[in-house]
């Protein structure tokens, strides 16, 4: 699988939110009504990459084939470190999922973390069924749930917070301390 990731530059505005939009298309068209606000946040998310993207904008890049097809997306927040992360929107077009796409995103953002001295990174999805799918990917690379809690659009559902520890990862790879050479 020949994958590509690389930054928003090239990319027009409204691809983000195009994206987004068919990753969440099945949850969007929910009937419960509880996610009517979430096609504004998507829209917002890609409006805010590109407005402000001295900040925000750097910590958001494309997943893209190698032949410069766009399949998904990620972002995160290291405003927190060097404590932790919070890895942020995380989504792949559905004609591409179940293809390892969204776990190299993962670990693209936890490689990034390490390199930037980053000691533990945090997800929260929510507990819907439409997010089992990413709950897995989470607990694939490596993250535990370490709480669950009120919020999201959806009162019927929790916010799952999960987290990975990051002092024995180097480039996204986990290694033992004395593997470590300085």
């Amino acid at each position: 699988m020949n994958i590509v990731f690389s930054q928003i530059t090239m990319e027009q505005r409204g691809r983000l939110v195009d994206l987004l939009r068919a990753g969440y298309a099945d949850l969007l068209a929910d009937d419960s009504g509880y996610w009517s606000g979430l096609a504004q946040e998507l829209a917002g998310f890609d409006r805010d990459a590109f407005e402000e993207f001295e900040t925000m904008g750097q910590c958001v890049f494309v997943t893209k084939w190698g032949d410069g097809s766009l399949v998904g997306l990620a972002s995160f927040d290291p405003r927190p470190g060097p404590a932790y992360g919070i890895v942020g929107q995380n989504c792949i077009h559905p004609a591409h999922r179940r293809r390892g796409i969204g776990r190299r995103q993962i670990m693209e953002i936890v490689s990034r973390f390490g390199n930037m001295g980053i000691r533990r990174a945090v997800v929260s999805t929510n507990a819907h069924p439409f997010f089992v799918p990413a709950r897995r990917n989470y607990e694939s690379c490596g993250f535990t749930e370490s709480r669950r809690f009120a919020g999201g659009p959806d009162p019927r559902y929790t916010m799952i917070e999960y987290v990975k520890d990051l002092a024995r990862v180097f480039s996204g790879c986990p290694l033992e301390p004395s593997a470590l050479r300085f």
